[in-house]
């Protein structure tokens, strides 16, 4: 991963092998981010998303694998008990042009990521809501 900054902007480049999400977190943390948005485009061929079961209150996950483009990535990042936390959702499409999107929890790069951090001067955290069962963010 190489990246520039750009006043309160990150463009960063996530290369072949490179995970999204662990490589994410780790900048964030060492660039000291705790608030702000992520947009990304490029090629993954091994990834995990997810679907949150609102009557279960759990996650339902699925590993795609083969050459996929990603199309879209956003997200936002906030900090949960001190630490940097990642909400990103991704859609994926194809060799057949047939879309697939949820929550992001992998995906390894195969060609190329190119990624904006939209840096928010503050903090925003989260806490863990019972009767929704996920981590709200906390005002």
């Amino acid at each position: 991963m190489i990246f520039k900054k750009f006043g309160n902007k990150y463009i960063l480049r996530i290369d072949r092998g490179e995970e999204i999400v662990a490589t994410l977190k780790t900048f964030c943390t060492d660039q000291h981010i705790t608030l702000g948005s992520v947009t990304a485009i490029g090629a993954t061929n091994r990834t995990t998303i997810g679907l949150f079961n609102t009557e279960t209150k759990q996650y339902q996950s699925t590993e795609l694998t083969g050459d996929f483009e990603i199309t879209s990535l956003a997200g936002n990042i906030s900090t949960m008990n001190g630490k940097v936390y990642l909400h990103l959702h991704a859609t994926l499409s194809d060799a057949a042009y047939r879309a697939y999107g949820g929550h992001l929890n992998a995906a390894f790069i195969s060609g190329t990521c190119e990624l904006i951090i939209d840096v928010i001067d503050g903090a925003c955290d989260r806490e863990f809501s019972d009767t929704a069962g996920l981590n709200l963010l906390k005002f």
